[in-house]
C-alpha cells in the first residue's frame, strides 16, 4: 500500500513538479515529453535491464497483471485524449480520480491478502528479503578502494554546502540531529520561504498598514519581524530538543521539501528552455531525453540495486506503480490546474509528432509485458529483456529522426 502512496510520491515528486512547471509556464510538450518517455525508459529500459541481469524469475500474478493493466488502460485513456486535440476540466480530474481508484483496489486486495494469510496462520516473510536488500546496498554503499574514497571525499565537498542550506530551511525530525541553532534558523526562515512560494497572489512587498502610527510596512518585514522575535525566544528558551509529538514538525518539513523540489523543477525548466534556444532544438525533444533521463535513472539505479540484492520480482513491482503516479497524478494534476483557467471550455492540445510517438512505445512496451510475461506463466524471460532494451532503442532513434526532419 505505501508503495503506491507515499514511496510513490517520495519517488516522483521531481516528475510531478516538472510536469506542473512545464505545463503551467506553457511548454505543456515538454511535460508529456518527460513523462511519456521516463515511463518508456522505465518500463522498457529499466524493465528489460532487471530482466536480463536476474531472469528467470517469477512474478506475483495478480499484483502483475493489476499494475500493469491500470498503466496500460491509463495511457491509452490520456492517448485517446491528447489525440482528440483538447481536454475539458472533468477528464483531467478524472485522471487523478483513476489514480485513486488504483490505490482503492490496491489496499482491497492487499486486505484480502492479509485475511487469508492471517487464516492460514502465517507470518508475512518480508523482513528476511528487506534485510538482505538492505544489508546488500549498506555494502554498495560502503567502498573501501581509493576510487570511492576520493569520490566520498569530493562529493561531501560540493554537499556540505546545499545540505547546510536544506538544513536552515528544513526541519530535522529525528531527535539526534536536534539542533537549536537550525531550529531558530528554520523559525524565521520558513515563513518567509513560504511567503515568496505565495507571490503570486500576495505579493512581497504588499503593504501592512498600522492605525495607531500610521505608518506603512512591507509584509515581509512584518513577517521577517514575527518570525526573528519567536526564533530569538526559542533560542533564549529552548535547552533540548522536545518530547512531544513531532507531527507539527514533521508537517513543516514536508511542506518546506515540496518548496524546494517544486522551485528546482521549475529552474530545470528554465534551464531546458534556454538550452533549447540556444542549440534550436524543441523542447519537447528536451523533455524527451534530457529529462526524462535526469529524472529516471534514479530508478534504474534503485531497481538494478534491488535485483543485485535477490529481489527481482520486487524491483520489476517498482517499475509501472511509479510512473503511473507520475503520468495520472504529475500530469494530471498539472492540467486540472491549467484546465481550471479555462473552465467551462476546453484546453486546446496541439498535436506533436514525437509525443504520440512516445504514446504509442509507452503502450507496445507495457502490453508486449502483459502479454509475454502472461503467457511465459508470470515467469519473465530473458530474451524479453533484450526484446525491451532493443524497443527503446529503437524508440529513441526513431524520436531522433522525426524531431530532424521536422524541425
Amino acid at each position: 500500500m505505501g508503495g503506491v502512496t507515499l514511496l510513490a510520491l517520495g519517488n516522483g515528486a521531481p516528475d510531478v513538479f516538472a510536469s506542473l512547471a512545464a505545463v503551467r509556464s506553457g511548454q505543456y510538450r515538454t511535460g508529456f515529453g518527460a513523462i511519456l518517455s521516463a515511463g518508456t525508459f522505465v518500463s522498457a529500459f529499466v524493465v528489460g535491464f532487471v530482466a536480463i541481469y536476474a531472469a528467470p524469475f517469477n512474478v506475483d500474478p495478480g499484483s502483475f497483471v493489476r499494475d500493469v493493466g491500470f498503466y496500460l488502460l491509463g495511457a491509452l485513456s490520456l492517448f485517446y485524449v491528447y489525440l482528440s486535440g483538447e481536454i475539458t476540466f472533468w477528464q483531467a480530474v478524472g485522471f487523478v480520480g483513476f489514480y485513486m481508484f488504483f490505490v482503492g483496489v490496491v489496499f482491497w486486495m492487499d486486505l484480502g491478502i492479509g485475511l487469508v494469510h492471517k487464516r492460514e496462520g502465517g507470518e508475512m516473510d518480508c523482513g528476511k528479503g528487506g534485510a538482505v536488500v538492505v544489508s546488500n546496498l549498506e555494502d554498495e554503499k560502503q567502498g573501501s578502494g581509493p576510487f570511492e574514497r576520493a569520490y566520498g571525499k569530493i562529493s561531501n565537498l560540493w554537499e556540505r554546502p546545499i545540505s547546510f542550506l536544506l538544513k536552515l530551511t528544513i526541519p530535522q525530525t529525528a531527535p539526534s540531529e536536534w539542533s537549536r541553532f537550525y531550529i531558530s534558523a528554520n523559525i524565521i526562515l520558513c515563513p518567509l520561504v513560504l511567503l515568496y512560494s505565495c507571490n503570486s497572489f500576495m505579493p512581497l512587498d504588499h503593504p501592512i498598514v498600522f492605525l495607531l502610527s500610521n505608518a506603512h510596512f512591507p509584509l515581509w518585514f512584518i513577517v521577517l519581524l514575527a518570525s526573528s522575535s519567536l526564533a530569538l525566544l526559542h533560542f533564549i528558551l529552548e535547552k533540548e530538543p522536545p518530547k512531544t509529538e513531532l507531527m507539527p514538525i514533521v508537517l513543516v518539513a514536508f511542506i518546506m521539501s515540496v518548496f524546494w523540489i517544486s522551485t528546482v523543477a521549475g529552474e530545470l525548466l528554465n534551464c531546458l528552455a534556454a538550452l533549447g534556444m540556444l542549440l534550436e532544438v524543441h523542447p519537447s525533444l528536451l523533455g524527451l531525453t534530457v529529462l526524462a533521463w535526469g529524472n529516471s535513472v534514479g530508478d534504474l539505479v534503485a531497481d538494478v540495486a534491488v535485483a543485485s540484492a535477490g529481489q527481482p520480482a520486487m524491483a520489476m513491482a517498482g517499475c509501472f506503480a511509479g510512473p503511473m503516479f507520475n503520468m495520472l497524478v504529475g500530469l494530471g494534476s498539472a492540467l486540472v490546474m491549467q484546465t481550471a483557467d479555462t473552465y467551462p471550455k476546453a484546453y486546446e492540445l496541439h498535436l506533436h509528432t514525437g509525443i504520440v510517438i512516445a504514446f504509442v512505445f509507452l503502450i507496445l512496451s507495457l502490453m508486449g509485458s502483459l502479454l509475454v510475461i502472461t503467457w511465459s506463466r508470470f515467469r519473465v524471460p530473458r530474451f524479453w529483456g533484450f526484446c525491451l532494451i532493443g524497443l527503446y532503442v529503437f524508440f529513441m532513434v526513431v524520436s531522433l529522426v522525426i524531431a530532424k526532419f521536422s524541425g
